[in-house]
């Protein structure tokens, strides 16, 4: 069974930047266009970038020009650069595959706050 398990998350200041990791194990996921999604407080679980099995990635607007996703094939590892972070990116990050979901993971929590 392939798992999912993020990491990177935690408590940082408005401004301030986290660098999320997610590691898919069991298989390779080269193949496979992957995306990040946050479940805010209160809110749905919504994606906020993707990147295909070729490296071209897609953001959704709130983070585009503060987010970069990218990929590392060969450690089965996609990643989330996370700068200028704002109290409204507080949430429980996820990652999945875009098309044939897996289980989800555990996520990891990011809360930014003073």
């Amino acid at each position: 069974q392939v798992q999912l398990v993020e990491s990177g998350g935690g408590l940082v200041q408005p401004g301030g930047s986290l660098r999320l990791a997610c590691v898919a194990s069991g298989s390779a996921f080269r193949i496979n266009a992957m995306g990040w999604y946050r479940q805010a407080p209160g809110k749905q679980r919504e994606l906020v970038a993707s990147i295909t099995s070729g490296g071209r990635p897609n953001y959704e607007d709130s983070v585009k020009d503060r987010f970069t996703i990218s990929r590392d094939n060969a450690k089965n590892t996609v990643y989330l650069q996370m700068n200028s972070l704002k109290p409204e990116d507080t949430g429980v990050y996820y990652c999945n595959r875009m098309l044939t979901r897996l289980p989800w993971g555990q996520g990891t929590q990011v809360t930014v706050s003073s």
